[in-house]
């Protein structure tokens, strides 16, 4: 069953991101599901450490992106505006270059909170880091 409360966008949230921090970092969202978005992130000079690993403060962007990103599409707009609340992540292996990809899939889609599993994996299918991310839903329009 889909989530999503008129589909998902994601040409237009590519658009919308390319002028912030998710352009910045160069995140780009690469398919939704019916339950669940995806994204890629470089792991390039934009997102390295100095040590030369991906940063695990970069890996909580894209995290957070795809939970926010999942979040407003997955209530309706009209009436309902979601905002983070909270994230926490587990970095569990390094990684040096390449793409890593981040699946956001919803723990619960409650009235007032949602909660979001994001798993980032490399290219090799390896598990790099998890994040669990709640988004406060606002009984208010969006305002993106």
């Amino acid at each position: 069953m889909a989530i999503w409360h008129s589909g998902f966008p994601l040409d237009d949230a590519n658009r919308r991101g390319r002028g912030c921090a998710v352009g910045h970092l160069g995140i780009e969202l690469v398919e939704a599901g019916d339950d669940w978005l995806k994204a890629r992130m470089p792991v390039d000079d934009r997102t390295r450490q100095p040590a030369g690993v991906l940063h695990g403060g970069a890996s909580m962007v894209l995290a957070e992106t795809l939970a926010s990103w999942a979040a407003a599409h997955a209530v309706d707009p009209a009436k309902f505006h979601c905002v983070g609340q909270e994230i926490n992540a587990n970095h569990i292996r390094a990684v040096t270059d390449g793409w890593v990809y981040g699946v956001a899939r919803p723990i619960h889609l409650g009235r007032s909170s949602q909660v979001w599993d994001v798993r980032i994996h490399d290219e090799e299918e390896k598990l790099v880091s998890i994040a669990r991310v709640t988004m406060a839903v606002l009984a208010t329009p969006n305002r993106y």
